[in-house]
């Protein structure tokens, strides 16, 4: 059950596979495509194979995973990501190619990924944006994400300060159960309004 392919009106959810690299690489090379991300923009393929290796084949690994390739249907070319991570967070995430922006896929790819792990019984997601990445807000709260809290954080490796908002979406807790590990966390912790 490792990774299913799952397929969207548009979109091939599926593994990267190795002859992927310079697809992934198009992706991790952009600054403006990473500027939120926990790691600087790759420069050159060895790298790209370093993270490919140490984020993806690691996960391909394991008995249950959501780490997806998001290609469009016309070529199976890589344009993103989307992951959902098995540990405690079940850290929802994704990255999209720019010139792929504004098109509803991030969303697409996020419904068909949100509808896979419930009916795998994974119990939550949670996913975080820094406040000032308004766009990856909109997906959380288009694919049935709620807003819980904001934490500051001062992120690693880039090493400035953030603040994050925290979505989460419950399928087999009760609805009110909110993930408190950032909050507990991190001492300047809050509810926003917006």
């Amino acid at each position: 059950m490792n990774t299913p392919t799952i397929e969207t009106k548009r979109l091939i959810l599926r593994k990267f596979t190795e002859e992927d690299m310079e697809a992934l690489f198009l992706i991790l090379k952009d600054e403006e495509v990473n500027k939120f991300l926990p790691w600087y923009p790759m420069k050159n393929i060895e790298e790209t194979k370093r993270f490919y290796e140490e984020r993806y084949a690691i996960k391909y690994a394991q008995p249950q995973a959501y780490v997806y390739a998001i290609c469009l249907k016309c070529d199976n070319f890589p344009i993103g990501y989307i992951k959902v991570d098995m540990e405690e967070h079940h850290d929802f995430g994704y990255g999209l190619r720019k010139e792929f922006w504004n098109q509803g896929i991030a969303t697409e790819a996020g419904l068909a990924v949100v509808e896979q792990v419930k009916k795998d019984g994974i119990p939550y997601i949670t996913a975080t944006h820094d406040r000032n990445n308004q766009g990856s807000g909109k997906v959380m709260r288009k694919v049935g994400m709620r807003y819980c809290y904001s934490y500051e954080e001062q992120w690693q490796p880039k090493d400035f300060l953030v603040v994050f908002r925290m979505y989460q979406l419950n399928f087999k807790v009760d609805d009110n159960f909110v993930y408190k590990k950032y909050w507990n966390m991190y001492d300047n912790h809050f509810v926003e309004e917006f």
